[in-house]
Parts: structure tokens; sequence; C-alpha cells
């Protein structure tokens, strides 16, 4: 059942929600039956281990055996363990695939380090005049002196605008796919040089493919009722940009109006070439707007989630508790204690041994044990979560296993288990030692 969810997940056509959840069922109901049938082997595990530690020292045979005796108890703390484990390692093999999916899917909406400052509204429309004015103020305010660039839009909307370019072709992860109307300002964010010309009778293409362009063309409507759309071909000149983000036709605000269209903000920009806006200007900034104003936003970059570490480390936490729990505060028996004892010359290191490798054979056994589970439940189901259902989501990028990270789980595990066992280890007198001596 996980293999067929994984194979029906990595088809790179669009599912619906219904499909999506469907696919996804199989695979977890694979993922249970899976977990559920290694249930036997934390016993056989333990009858192996007693077995081949005959030769081991007195403190790793005495605590395999003592494992073996203790069946019920040892089984279930490795079952449990076993289980949490597995939690872990498929929360792990998830959340790196896909950070390694969102990182490619992630599209910058400015240059790093510029704080934009859009509309909050739901239907993304312009700001209107009297929004645009405090946001302004307020960002004149946090950041005295600083230059504010800005895009505009046109305000009809039956009117539609665009600008072309033969033989251009701007880039789908582009910020401003069609055009980006404004001063100078906003002509300098985008190539990121100041020193680049402004001639408000010129558009600019901004690009980094090696072509030559001296004019672009302008479709746009007289009046809303006409039909037919008038086109207008204007003098543009070639701008180098760096980052393929930023590529773009710039259309000087006076051409636009000069058309007979009427413009609003659509969005305020802090060039970072003058000012790196830090997080706490942005937050003082954000404190000083009202929520339905403006969302004010600073370009950093993808950043991945790290929610699913708290996942793991509870997981693994559970886990070291299920191996300590299977002796803790329970010294060995008479035999043992006077086997340890001897190994020890009477000294209680030889107990803290045998506590130590009591509890890290209980986890060595769950960590292997969920390692088993955990990497094929991980690595097939990620490929139902990762699965199309949005048009604009992109084909999947290859995923790659954390296999040092789950290698560290399965090593790190009964190490830690081993220490804990050996700070927690209490030996209780056995009974022999406190019978009283009786008198002749």
């Amino acid at each position: 059942m996980l293999g067929l969810g994984a194979w029906l997940g990595r088809e790179d056509s669009r599912y619906g929600a219904i499909e999506f959840l469907g696919i996804l069922f199989v695979g977890v109901i694979g993922a249970g039956l899976l977990v559920a049938g290694l249930g036997p082997l934390p016993s056989l595990l333990l009858e192996i281990t007693a077995r081949y530690a005959e030769r081991l020292p007195a403190p790793f045979r005495l605590a395999a055996r003592d494992l073996a005796h203790r069946r019920l108890r040892a089984v279930l703390a490795i079952t449990l363990a076993m289980m949490v484990t597995a939690l872990g390692v498929v929360v792990t093999v998830i959340a790196v695939g896909e950070t390694t999916q969102s990182r490619a899917e992630y599209l910058p909406r400015a240059r790093p380090g510029t704080l934009l400052a859009e509309p909050d509204t739901f239907l993304g429309e312009p700001f209107s005049a009297a929004d645009a004015a405090t946001v302004r103020a307020a960002i004149e305010r946090e950041l005295p002196g600083v230059p504010i660039a800005w895009s505009e839009l046109p305000m009809d909307e039956s009117r539609p605008f665009t600008a072309r370019a033969e033989n251009v072709r701007t880039p789908e992860e582009a910020v401003y796919w069609q055009q980006a109307i404004g001063d100078e300002r906003l002509l300098r964010y985008l190539t990121g040089d100041q020193s680049t010309p402004y001639d408000e009778e010129t558009a600019v293409v901004i690009t980094s493919a090696d072509v030559k362009v001296d004019s672009i063309g302008l479709s746009y409507k007289i009046h809303e009722d006409d039909g037919i759309l008038e086109t207008k071909t204007v003098p543009a000149v070639i701008a180098r940009t760096a980052d393929p983000h930023m590529e773009t036709i710039f259309v000087p605000s006076k051409m636009v109006r000069d058309l007979g269209y009427r413009l609003q903000l659509d969005e305020l920009i802090v060039d970072p070439t003058l000012h790196r806006v830090t997080e706490q200007e942005r937050e003082r900034i954000d404190a000083r707007l009202d929520d339905e104003v403006a969302k004010i936003y600073v370009e950093r970059g993808f950043r991945a989630s790290t929610w699913w570490l708290l996942i793991v480390a509870g997981a693994l936490l559970l886990a070291l508790a299920c191996a300590v729990s299977t002796g803790f505060g329970k010294g060995a028996n008479a035999r043992q204690a006077r086997v340890l004892r001897r190994a020890g010359n009477g000294s209680g290191a030889a107990f803290r041994w045998f506590c130590a490798s009591r509890a890290g054979v209980t986890a060595l056994c769950g960590a292997v044990l969920g390692a088993v589970a955990g990497c094929p439940i991980g690595i097939l189901l990620l490929w139902p979560l990762t699965v199309r259902t949005a048009w604009e989501q992109p084909v999947r990028v290859p995923f790659e296993t954390p296999w040092p990270a789950i290698a560290a789980i399965v090593a790190g595990l009964p190490l830690l288990a081993a220490t804990l066992g050996a700070l927690l280890a209490r030996e209780q007198p056995s009974r022999e030692r406190l019978r009283p001596r009786s008198s002749r």
C-alpha cells in the first residue's frame, strides 16, 4: 500500500483534493500495517541478544540476560521506543523532503533586504490615497531621510494596459511579470544601480539576456467602451540587472498618464541599496499601522521551517524514557549482584555498567527497528504529501534522504540511554547482604 501510494503520487499531473486525500489515506494505512507487522521483532531481538552475549564482559552479558528475563516489560519498552523513533525518522525524512520542494518553489517578492508595504486586501486592490499617505508617513517616521520608491497601477480595470518588447521574454518567476510603472526611484531599484539614466519619455527593458531593443509596444484603450486595443510604439533602451526576478519592462508614469490613465500606488518600496531594513525597524513600522491598512514585508529569502524539530525532539525523549524505564529503580538480583561485585572488585562501577548496558541495548533495539520502519515510510509517504493540487505549482525536485541524521538517531539514542542508565543507577542490596548473621 505504501508503494501504491508513492506510485500514484509520482505523476506530475494535477490532483484534486479528493484524489490527494485518497492517495494519502492509502499510504497512511500501509504505514500503520508496516509498523504493526514489526511487532514480533522486539522479542526476537531479545532472544538473539541474550544468545550472542555470552562472550561479552559480565555487565553486558548480565544486562542481556536481565532483559530476556523481564521479557514482557522489555518488549513493551522496545515496542514503544520503536514506534516513537519511527515517528521521529518519518517526520525528519518528510520535513527534509518538503523543505527541498519548498525551496525550489520559493519565489522572492523583492530584492533581498527590500522593505515592501502592500495593501492588506483580499482582492489585492491598490492603496487608496489616504492609506498610501498613512503608510508613507509611518515609514518616514521610523526611517527619516530614507528615500521611498513606489510602483503604480492603472485605476481603470476596464481599460487594460500592457507593454511588450520583441525578442524579450519575461521569466515566469519575475516579480513584475507584465510591466512596472513608476519614476526613477523604481527604475534604479529594479536595476540595483543608482546611476541608471532615467528619461520619462523612454521605456526601459530590464533584462539579463543579450538582446538589442530600441522600442516597445504599448497596448491600451482610449475609452472603456472601445472593443479594440490601440497600439503605440515608444522608444526604449536596455538596462542590465543581476537579479533575474527583477527582469521586466519599466514604463515611466508620465508615459502612462499621457495615454489618459489614472494611476494609484500599488506598493511602497525601501531600496536595500540605500537602506537595508532590520527586523526591529520592520516591527516598529508595522506597530504604527493598523493591520487593515498595509502589510509590511522584508524580503529575507527562503527560510526553512523548524516546527518539525520539536516533534522529533519529543519523540526521541520518549524513546529515551522507554529505554531507561526497563531497569529504572531496580537493582540486580542476588546472583547477578555477586557476579557484578566480583567483576568490579567490590566497587559500584560494574553495576553502573550493567544499568548502562541494559538501557543501551533497549534503546538500540528500538532505534534500529524504528529506523527500519521509519525510512521506507518517510520516503514513500513523501510522494503523496507533495502531489500537485494547484496549477501554478512547479514539478517536484529530486528528494534527498537525510541519512546522516538517521544514522545520528540510531547511534545517538543508545549512547544517551546508556549514559542516563548509568547516571540513574541505584544499587539495591540483595537479600543475602541484608540477612543477619546467626550467633552460635
